[in-house]
């Protein structure tokens, strides 16, 4: 009997507690992740970075894979990948990146998060009907980012603040794109093994492109902390978050899986404040609550669809 019980328990925290705590997990340290790029990006080109960064996390999965023997793509499989690794690693994680080397950490993730408000956009100019708390989402969600921006708009004037929130923005919209893409496209093959032949292939696109433009330093001329934001961005942000984000994704309802997406611009925006001694003003803090309740609007309005 009392096995029974503890059986039953260890089954309940299984089929629970740990999904949960991947949640938790991806809402943290997806946030810090930020934080470890800006810090890396200070003394290296940006997309050396990423392309460092990608290479590393690539030739874990993928040594793992191998290991195992998995079954590689086949046919069409490998042109969705392709694509993904283009949408997802080298525009959006490298213009991301390549974006905080000019704009707060904290700023940065607050554009990140805009990444349903393009996908119902988007979906707007495919002919698809929306829900009018859709339509209530994308107004408050961009009031929130009018909120933000309103004591930066002198900013704007400067150019390397202005690429870095047109970069950051682009980042967003490819994001976006791979998502409804990924949606579109969705196929039975290996999220996680698709993971690392994404990170591989990007990373290898990004260094023939700063072969190509004579753009990477030597890597020896990089500092240890590039090393160690690269080995953070490698362990939490490559690798071990993204297999607490899939195994989150797979075990629980897509309403609360949602919940990581508030949470890491609040993260990256209170570490910016505190490491780097970003602005934490007052028109971020109440721009970036109106944003997040856009966001929420706009994830809810998702739901009711596919219900």
């Amino acid at each position: 009997m009392i096995q029974k019980i503890k059986s039953g328990i260890q089954s309940k925290i299984s089929s629970v507690g740990l999904p949960i705590l991947a949640l938790c997990w991806v809402s943290f340290f997806w946030g810090t992740t930020w934080i470890a790029s800006k810090e890396g990006v200070k003394y290296m080109p940006a997309l050396q970075l990423v392309a460092i960064r990608q290479f590393l996390g690539a030739t874990l999965y993928l040594s793992y894979f191998i290991f195992k023997k998995t079954t590689w793509p086949k046919g069409k499989q490998w042109q969705t990948i392709f694509i993904l690794s283009i949408l997802n690693f080298v525009l959006s994680n490298g213009l991301s990146t390549w974006g905080v080397k000019y704009i707060s950490s904290g700023l940065g993730a607050i554009i990140g998060a805009l990444v349903p408000l393009w996908v119902v956009i988007i979906s707007l100019f495919n002919g698809e009907k929306l829900l009018k708390l859709a339509i209530v989402g994308l107004v408050v969600g961009f009031a929130g980012v009018c909120v933000i921006f309103f004591e930066h708009l002198s900013d704007f004037l400067i150019f390397d603040f202005r690429f870095g929130i047109i970069i950051s923005i682009i980042s967003t919209l490819t994001w976006a794109f791979a998502t409804l893409y990924t949606k579109k496209k969705a196929a039975s093959f290996n999220p996680y093994f698709s993971l690392g032949i994404q990170m591989f292939i990007s990373s290898i696109l990004l260094f023939a492109y700063l072969g190509a433009t004579g753009s990477a330093v030597r890597l020896s001329s990089i500092p240890m902390i590039s090393w160690i934001s690269i080995g953070y961005l490698v362990l939490f942000g490559s690798v071990l978050t993204f297999i607490a984000f899939i195994y989150a994704l797979q075990h629980l309802p897509a309403e609360i899986n949602s919940i990581y997406a508030y949470i890491n611009p609040i993260i990256a925006v209170l570490l910016g404040a505190y490491v780097f001694g970003e602005p934490l003003t007052f028109s971020i803090a109440v721009g970036g609550i109106i944003t997040l309740l856009g966001l929420y609007l706009v994830n809810q309005s998702i739901r009711n669809i596919k219900k």
